[in-house]
Formats: C-alpha cells, sequence, structure tokens
C-alpha cells in the first residue's frame, strides 16, 4: 500500500477518535435539516419563493455549511495541531514527506464533505420531499468549486495561524460571517440586494447560488463560477507562500 492510502487511513482513525470534532462537522447540517422541516410552515409552498418551499432552499445551504465546517474548522485545527507537536518536522526524517500527509488530510475532508453532501440529500429527499439536482454534473461542479474555494481557506488559516488553538479560533470566528452569508439565517432570497450581491462575492454565497442553480437544472452563472475560481487562487496561493512546516 502507498504512502497516501495508508496516511488517509490513519488520519481518518484520528479524525473520528474526537468526537466533539466529527460530531460538529458531520451531524450539525443533518440536525439543522431536520429541525427546519419540523416547521410547518417551512413545508408549505410559498408564491414569493416561486412556489418552492423554504426548506428547498436549505438543502443547499446546509450542504455549503457542512463543507465549510469541515474546511474552515476542523481542517486548520488538525493541521496547525500537527506543526505545534513537532510531528511535520520529525516525518522530514522519515521517507513520508510533509507533502504526502498534506495530501491525505485533503482527501480525507474532500471524502467527509462527500458524505455531508449525501446524508443532506438522502435526508432531505425521505424526509421532507425535497427535490434532487435537476442537474447532476452541474451539482457535481458547483460541489467541486466550492469544496476547493473553502478548502483553500482552510489552508490559508492554517498557514497563518501561530498555534492550534488561534486556528480554531480563527475558523469558529470566520465560520459564522461565511453562514450568515451562505443564508442559514435569512436565505439569500430574503436578503436585501446589498447583503445579496456580497453574498454573490463570498464563496459559499457563490456556492449556495451554484448548488441552487444546479438543483434547478441549471448550469453555474459565470459570475459564481469565477467568484469560487478567484478564491481557490487567492486563498491557496497566499497558503503557499506562508504555509510553514514547523
Amino acid at each position: 500500500m502507498s504512502a497516501l492510502p495508508q496516511l488517509t487511513t490513519t488520519e481518518t482513525k484520528l479524525f473520528f477518535r474526537d468526537p466533539m470534532t466529527w460530531t460538529f462537522a458531520l451531524a450539525v447540517p443533518p440536525l439543522l435539516l431536520v429541525i427546519f422541516g419540523a416547521i410547518p410552515l417551512f413545508r408549505e409552498p410559498d408564491a414569493a419563493l416561486g412556489g418552492l418551499r423554504v426548506i428547498d432552499l436549505y438543502a443547499p445551504i446546509l450542504v455549503a455549511v457542512g463543507i465549510s465546517i469541515l474546511a474552515v474548522y476542523s481542517l486548520p485545527q488538525q493541521f496547525a495541531g500537527y506543526r505545534d507537536k513537532g510531528i511535520l518536522r520529525r516525518m522530514r526524517t522519515t521517507p513520508v514527506s510533509p507533502a504526502s500527509l498534506l495530501g491525505a488530510m485533503l482527501l480525507l475532508f474532500a471524502l467527509l464533505s462527500l458524505v455531508t453532501v449525501v446524508i443532506v440529500l438522502a435526508l432531505g429527499r425521505v424526509a421532507f420531499a425535497v427535490e434532487l439536482p435537476g442537474n447532476v454534473l452541474a451539482y457535481v461542479t458547483a460541489i467541486v468549486l466550492t469544496a476547493v474555494a473553502l478548502l483553500a481557506i482552510g489552508l490559508l488559516i492554517a498557514a497563518l495561524a501561530p498555534s492550534a488553538s488561534s486556528a480554531s479560533a480563527i475558523g469558529l470566528v470566520l465560520f459564522f460571517p461565511l453562514a450568515f452569508f451562505a443564508g442559514l439565517w435569512i436565505p439569500r432570497e430574503s436578503m436585501s440586494d446589498v447583503l445579496r450581491t456580497i453574498s454573490d462575492y463570498t464563496p459559499i454565497g457563490a456556492g449556495v447560488q451554484a448548488l441552487q442553480d444546479a438543483t434547478a437544472g441549471n448550469w453555474p452563472s459565470l459570475l459564481h463560477i469565477a467568484v469560487l475560481l478567484g478564491w481557490s487562487i487567492l486563498a491557496g496561493g497566499t497558503a503557499a507562500r506562508y504555509f510553514r512546516w514547523e
């Protein structure tokens, strides 16, 4: 077995040894979907939403929120923790490079993001008859672009944070505005024009709109694709520039 699968397997076991981390990352989106779906008004079609129900809007929002929890909170905390403990420095004396560990962690969090997407979509469909994506290829494209942009931001936090505790704090502080502009508390359709324009230029707001477009059977707009690619290049490039192994 090559280093990458072995490291990914090991990182997966370590991730699930911390119940607080995986519960927050994997259980919050489905739990919020159940809570919102239990509100009768959210299950009623709304003419102001083009005949959609509020719960239909929340499915893609919670998909994006689930990815953001993993990307901007869990990933930087874990990676900065390895740097604090000197694990990355010690790995340089072994045949396994720190870059292999970085690849394994990105693969793990990408797989966990996929699990979150599947859970939210399956639960939404079975429990609340939420429509599945009308354009599957566009939906997968939107998921990949959103995950890459948010994981790049997570790596940037890991690069700049001086310690694991500060990485955790920065990720948690950043999560709340991201969740707001995703539409977690006020769906994007109910935001003012100013707030919605700001949301369009955030990685998670662009991601949610791309997912909603794909759910409706359309392709994401060029604006939202460009925003997601821009955040990926900007955050990923800056993270590569300032990343420290020790």
